[in-house]
C-alpha cells in the first residue's frame, strides 16, 4: 500500500523515453494542489514554503469548480488506460469536502469510457472528522497522514500556527481511519532529531500497528548546503538512520510480523528483478503532472518553479504539456550519471536517487545525491539480509 501513484512503467536506462504521441498508453498520475500551499500548520522544514519563495507568484489560490471540470475532462481524455487523481498541498483539506464531492461526482459522470480511477490525498490530519472519514472510505480514497514520531518529536517539528503541537490530533485522525477502514500510510520526515530516535519511533508506530510506512529525507531550502539548520539531515546521520531501520524491519520480518516501509520494499522489488515504484529509485524522472490551484501545470513537486512552468490545463492538452516537458528537457536532463556512479558497485540499487538530492539549481548538471555517503555506508551493511528478505519473498510469490 502507497499513497504514492507512479506506475511500474519506468523503463531500463537504455530505453528511449516514449514520444508524446504514444503517452497516452500509460497510465496518467495527476497531483492537485486545490489550495496551492495554503496550510494550517507550520512545519519547521516545510519544502513547499520554501518553493512559493523562490517564485514569482507564492499563491496559485484555491481550485475552482471549472478548473477542477477542465482537468477532470481532459485527464481521462489524456489516456486510455488508468488515472489516478492525488491531493497534495499546503494542506488539501482546507478546500473543504463538498469540493471533494463534487471532484468525484465530476469524475464519475466524465468517465464515459470507464477507465480504471484512484484516489489518494496527503493530510496533515488536523481537521479530519467522521465526515471527512466517511467520505473517503465510501470512495476509496488511500490516504497518506503525516506524523513524525512520537508525540515529542513531532510537535517538534510539526506545530499548528499558533505554535502548539498537533500530535493529539493526527493521532485521533488515525484511529478514525482505523474505525472506518480508510486505507493510510504514516508519511514521515526524517530530520535530524528524528534520524537519532528511530528506534523509539518505530516501536512507537507498532503499538499503534501503524505497519505501513513512509520515511522521506527533509530537504534544505533551495541554494543552501546541508546543514544548514538545527534539523538538517546530514549523511552520516541518514546512514545510521537506514541501518537502524533496517535491523528493526529486518527484525520484524524474521518474526513473521511484517512492516511495509517503502524505501525497504523498493530494494526488494528490484532485487527481483522488478521495476521500483517508488519515482526517487529509478535512476530518471517519470511523466508526473503537478496540477496548481489556478491549473498551471509542472513536472514535480520539488520543482513548481517559474522556469519549470509547463502550461496551463484550460489551455493546453496534456500532449501540449508533455511537448513542454520535452522541450525543457526535464526527464532528458536526469538521466544524467556522475562519472563516479559510473563504476559504484551499488548503483545498480541506488541509481543515483532523487533528481532533487542531485540538483544545485545553477544549471550546471546533476551531481552526486547528497546522500551518496549514506548509501555507501547502507548497502555493504544491509545487502546480504535484503538478499535474503528477496529471496523468501520471491519463493512465496512465484
Amino acid at each position: 500500500m502507497s499513497t504514492y501513484t507512479e506506475a511500474e512503467q519506468a523503463a531500463p536506462r537504455a530505453q528511449k523515453v516514449p514520444s508524446s504521441r504514444s503517452r497516452s498508453r500509460y497510465p496518467l498520475n495527476v497531483l492537485i494542489k486545490p489550495v496551492s500551499g495554503a496550510c494550517n500548520m507550520n512545519c519547521t522544514y516545510c519544502f513547499y514554503c520554501d518553493e512559493m519563495e523562490n517564485r514569482s507568484q507564492k499563491s496559485f489560490g484555491i481550485m475552482s469548480e471549472k478548473t477542477a471540470e477542465s482537468l477532470i475532462q481532459k485527464a481521462l481524455d489524456g489516456t486510455h488506460s488508468a488515472c489516478t487523481f492525488a491531493f497534495q498541498g499546503g494542506e488539501p483539506t482546507l478546500r473543504g469536502l463538498d469540493f471533494f464531492r463534487f471532484f468525484c461526482d465530476t469524475v464519475r459522470s466524465c468517465n464515459i469510457h470507464k477507465i480504471p480511477v484512484q484516489f489518494a490525498l496527503q493530510t496533515n490530519g488536523l481537521v479530519i472528522d467522521k465526515e471527512w472519514v466517511a467520505f473517503f472510505a465510501e470512495r476509496g480514497f488511500l490516504i497518506g497522514l503525516s506524523m513524525d514520531g512520537n508525540k515529542r518529536i513531532h510537535d517538534s517539528m510539526r506545530r499548528r500556527r499558533d505554535g502548539s503541537g498537533s500530535f493529539n490530533n493526527i493521532l485521533r485522525a488515525s484511529q478514525l481511519f482505523d474505525n472506518h477502514r480508510v486505507e493510510y500510510n504514516i508519511l514521515t520526515v526524517v530530520s535530524a532529531s528524528l534520524a537519532k530516535n528511530i528506534k523509539d519511533v518505530y516501536e512507537f508506530y507498532l503499538r499503534n500497528n501503524f505497519i505501513y510506512q513512509q520515511y522521506i529525507p527533509c530537504l534544505d531550502p533551495i541554494g543552501e548546503k546541508s546543514p544548514a539548520h538545527e534539523w538538517s539531515l546530514t549523511p552520516e546521520a541518514y546512514g545510521d538512520f537506514l541501518k537502524t531501520l533496517f535491523d528493526l524491519w529486518y527484525r520484524s520480518f524474521k518474526r513473521e510480523k511484517p512492516v511495509s516501509i517503502r524505501y525497504f520494499d523498493n530494494l526488494v522489488l528490484m532485487l527481483l528483478g522488478r521495476p521500483p515504484e517508488s519515482c526517487g529509485m529509478l535512476g530518471r524522472c517519470t511523466f508526473q503532472h503537478v496540477i496548481e490551484a489556478d491549473g498551471s501545470v509542472f513536472p514535480c513537486d520539488f520543482y513548481v518553479l517559474d522556469s519549470y512552468k509547463l502550461g496551463n490545463i484550460h489551455t493546453n492538452s496534456f500532449e501540449d504539456i508533455a511537448k513542454a516537458r520535452e522541450k525543457i528537457g526535464f526527464i532528458e536532463k536526469s538521466l544524467h550519471v556522475d562519472p563516479d556512479c559510473q563504476v559504484c558497485k551499488w548503483y545498480s540499487l541506488c541509481r543515483g536517487g532523487c533528481r532533487r538530492d542531485r540538483d544545485t539549481f545553477t544549471g550546471k548538471p546533476l551531481e552526486k545525491n547528497r546522500f551518496c555517503a549514506s548509501y555507501k555506508a547502507f548497502f555493504p551493511y544491509a545487502y546480504e539480509r535484503l538478499a535474503e528478505v528477496a529471496r523468501i519473498i520471491g519463493s512465496r510469490r512465484f
